[in-house]
């Protein structure tokens, strides 16, 4: 780790380089109503990654901003997930709902981007998407879309698990025998 000089040129050590992209996504100021008026706290939402498919999210309130900031990153790194990329992409499409927010993304092919806007990019940007499509139906409400979009990526299920010609047997797969239909017979109209 360098060693610099700070400002009253004394050696100083640097932080160390932090092991996840931690972003703020949505700070809110929320109330209690108690007999003397209102106490006011900050509610923050917060996704952190490591821009190799680990993404987490977490909300988190405090009594100023920087505390529910501290608290929502230790919950984000708490709640890390691990996602199924398949070459800067997704394997295939998934959706999801929680709340009235739904999400679906589906992959894209290479040089498209992420389109994707708000809470959505962010997660996915965090995680180390490079191509993919998105649209959010419903509501807007962002803690209801970021858990929607880690549930939407949770969902998807990776290539080497598909049930395919090249990864299955069918020789060892026995086709049930099914008896021969009973011929049709013939109505006759009575005159």
């Amino acid at each position: 780790m360098p060693i610099t000089r700070g400002r009253s040129n004394q050696p100083m050590e640097l932080a160390e380089e932090k092991q996840f992209d931690e972003r703020v996504v949505h700070i809110d100021r929320v109330a209690r109503v108690v007999k003397g008026g209102r106490r006011f706290r900050f509610r923050a939402l917060v996704v952190v990654g490591d821009h190799k498919s680990r993404v987490g999210i977490g909300s988190a309130k405090g009594a100023d901003v920087t505390a529910a900031v501290t608290k929502a990153v230790e919950i984000a790194k708490k709640n890390m997930v691990s996602l199924s990329l398949y070459k800067g992409t997704l394997p295939h499409e998934s959706q999801a709902k929680v709340g009235g927010a739904q999400i679906l993304i589906k992959p894209a092919s290479p040089g498209t981007g992420l389109i994707a806007g708000g809470v959505v990019r962010t997660i996915l940007e965090v995680a180390g998407v490079n191509n993919v499509l998105s649209k959010s139906m419903g509501s807007a409400n962002k803690t209801n879309t970021a858990y929607a979009t880690i549930k939407a990526l949770q969902a998807i299920v990776p290539a080497k698990l598909w049930i395919t010609r090249q990864n299955s047997d069918y020789s060892k797969l026995e086709t049930p025998k099914v008896a021969d239909p009973k011929p049709a017979t013939k109505i006759v109209a009575k005159k």
